[in-house]
């Protein structure tokens, strides 16, 4: 493994510098984290971010930072290309609506719980409030 805990990579150029059509220099910014098996990976974050500002991003953060650096880059630009107005703002807000209505059916499923565990019928009492209404 080469300093930052890099693979070392092959001779062949990395999926950035073979999508910008440029020649791939051993001290590539974009090397160690977009392979060239990975050309789709590099294509998404460039369509949505751009070459330039994605090599502005890397050089600002430390090194032992990249990796996840490129990882978030990538998520956002998955989501951004999925859903160009919300990204994965609109992501969380789907996953989040999910979490509040598991959390009713949670708090539902707790009070039949209450209700069997005191001897009371949860559909006796729902037919009871049925008539009562």
């Amino acid at each position: 493994m080469m300093k930052g805990g890099h693979e070392p990579r092959s001779s062949g150029s990395c999926a950035a510098c073979k999508f910008l059509k440029r020649r791939c220099s051993p001290t590539c910014l974009f090397a160690p984290y977009f392979r060239s098996d990975e050309p789709k990976k590099f294509a998404k974050v460039h369509k949505v971010f751009g070459a330039s500002n994605v090599s502005k991003i890397l050089a600002e953060v430390a090194e032992e930072h990249r990796h996840d650096t490129v990882n978030s880059l990538v998520y956002e630009a998955e989501a951004r290309l999925s859903d160009p107005v919300y990204g994965c703002i609109g992501a969380i807000a789907i996953l989040q609506r999910k979490m509040v209505e598991l959390q009713q059916d949670l708090d539902v499923a707790r009070t039949r719980l209450a209700l069997c565990a005191a001897g009371v019928s949860p559909l006796s009492l729902s037919s009871r409030m049925i008539s009562f209404w």
